[in-house]
């Protein structure tokens, strides 16, 4: 009896685990998109599991299942861990068999990616087949330090002339779009990937445009606007919708920023728009009152300032020792009834390089985009401005300012000055000139001849309401008879002397046949 207890000793003592031996626990409980597991002793946080229903089965037999089920380790505790559930929550049950993977969630990511519409995972769902080359990126990571970066001093283009102007954004910034429901915000993100169409190939930057808890018939519509306008030749959609588990809607902003840094570090410029950050925090909230986490203020965690500032620091232009590429991110915010003082709207304002608002009572008023210029700001400002955009610009913002005050006191004026006319009457053309059809961007060298026409009294003979239709005209005149005015300011970034000659020439022609 005691040789048998030695030697049970002797190979206790002398017991190594096998090579290849893997981590299996045991699903104690399941429901709510959510699974309680034990025996992962081991996992750590954003561990990726596999539910295996089969327990006989090894890890590699176990991965070729046609659809299997992955897991987000989320909580770690003492008595085991808590898991978000990625995909179908049906088909796991209590005491069905869970693996490590050994590795933290990541996504498949490529150049092949480029006119692609996938999940948060990364897997396809346009029906176009498998993405190939991928190589598996950490959907999280740490956002590169203040030495690795360069200063924010390349405009980036979205065809808006309101923005361009008096808003401009740079390759590398993060720049809000916050305002109510159904006042422009989604336009201004897809009319900014359509213009980068008018840009040099070789410098137009990729842009991944995200669609967290979107209906599915509006990233369809998205979508096929894109492509019929050429757009998907180099955008990605990465879509979490509104019938995806929150897990899902909450990672899919991770997502869209780890394809954008695959190409950033290339040396390319990357474009990201989060459409909205509003329903990634709900999600995150779902998801944090499943996992039993205390909540904070508006019951969210208290870590959701976290949350969206881990996200958007990987915004970033790189210095030229890291390659020099830059990821640009637009989130979007949603407001209720234009309060932006709510706890989201306020974190995720602490967080950008400046803020588009959009208001509802400029949208009902006609005025499209329905950008109040007063309060939106851009911290980036004129270093990411062409010399040609700066030099036509700097009257606006006084002009317009000057018009809003002068506005409100015309109500009670009877009787106005001949001046305080003619500012009021320059206020509402400028406002006309601003304003621009959904899904029409215009090229930035389009946008800085008709800014200044405006702003040097080219439209002055006509009446302010007569502006919009000769602005439209204008732009025909000037792509049929100007385009060696316009190539000229495309290719020097600037309006010169002998450019501005030739613009009044044209613009001089232009009014008199317009008479």
């Amino acid at each position: 009896m005691e040789s048998i207890i030695k030697r049970i000793e002797k190979e206790i003592a002398g017991f190594a685990p096998l090579k290849g031996a893997e981590e299996i626990g045991i699903v104690r409980a399941a429901g709510d998109g959510i699974a309680e597991i034990d025996g992962l002793d081991k996992a750590v946080l954003t561990e990726m599991v596999l539910f295996d229903p089969s327990g006989d089965r090894s890890l590699e037999e176990a991965l070729k299942d046609a659809d299997p089920v992955y897991g987000l380790v989320l909580n770690l505790e003492e008595d085991g861990v808590r898991v978000a559930i990625l995909g179908d929550a049906t088909k796991v049950y209590e005491g069905m068999t869970v693996r490590r993977l050994g590795r933290l969630l990541s996504i498949p990511v490529s150049d092949s990616l480029i006119g692609r519409v996938v999940n948060p995972l990364g897997e396809p769902v346009d029906g176009k087949g498998p993405v190939k080359d991928a190589k598996f990126r950490p959907i999280e990571r740490e956002a590169y330090g203040v030495i690795d970066r360069a200063p924010v001093n390349v405009p980036l283009h979205t065809g808006v002339k309101a923005i361009d102007a008096m808003i401009p954004i740079g390759r590398g910034q993060r720049e809000l779009i916050i305002g109510d429901r159904g006042v422009g915000k989604t336009t201004i993100a897809i009319d900014t990937i359509i213009n980068q169409k008018s840009e040099d190939p070789k410098t137009r930057p990729i842009c991944i445009y995200v669609a967290i808890g979107q209906k599915e018939s509006k990233t369809a519509k998205i979508v096929a606007e894109l492509e019929e306008r050429g757009a998907m030749e180099y955008t990605i959609v990465v879509t979490a919708p509104a019938s995806a588990p929150a897990a899902y809607q909450f990672l899919a902003p991770f997502a869209g920023a780890a394809i954008g840094e695959h190409f950033m570090e290339q040396g390319k410029d990357a474009l990201v728009v989060y459409d909205d950050l509003s329903k990634q925090a709900v999600a995150y909230r779902q998801l944090s009152l499943l996992l039993r986490r205390p909540p904070g203020r508006e019951a969210y965690p208290g870590d959701i300032f976290y949350l969206h500032s881990r996200l958007l620091e990987r915004a970033a232009k790189l210095s030229k020792e890291k390659g020099g590429g830059s990821l640009t991110a637009l989130p979007i915010i949603e407001t209720q009834e234009g309060d932006v003082s709510a706890y989201i709207p306020t974190n995720v304002i602490s967080i950008t390089d400046g803020q588009i608002f959009l208001l509802a009572d400029l949208f009902n008023k006609g005025m499209r985009p329905a950008i109040d210029v007063g309060i939106s700001v851009s911290r980036v400002g004129s270093s990411a401005q062409t010399k040609a955009m700066k030099k036509v610009s700097g009257k606006i913002k006084l002009e317009l300012a000057q018009f809003r005050e002068l506005e409100a006191f015309m109500q009670f004026a009877s009787d106005l000055d001949e001046n305080t006319k003619k500012q009021i009457d320059s206020g509402r053309r400028m406002t006309e000139v601003l304003k621009q059809r959904n899904g029409e961007p215009l090229p930035f060298e389009m946008e800085a001849a008709v800014i200044w026409a405006a702003t040097n009294g080219f439209f002055d003979t006509f009446a302010p309401e007569e502006t919009s239709a000769m602005e439209r005209k204008l732009q025909d005149y000037l792509i049929r008879e100007g385009g060696d005015a316009l190539a000229s300011i495309r290719e020097k970034r600037e309006i010169t002397d002998e450019n501005a000659e030739l613009m009044k020439k044209l613009l001089t022609t232009f009014v008199e046949r317009a008479k």
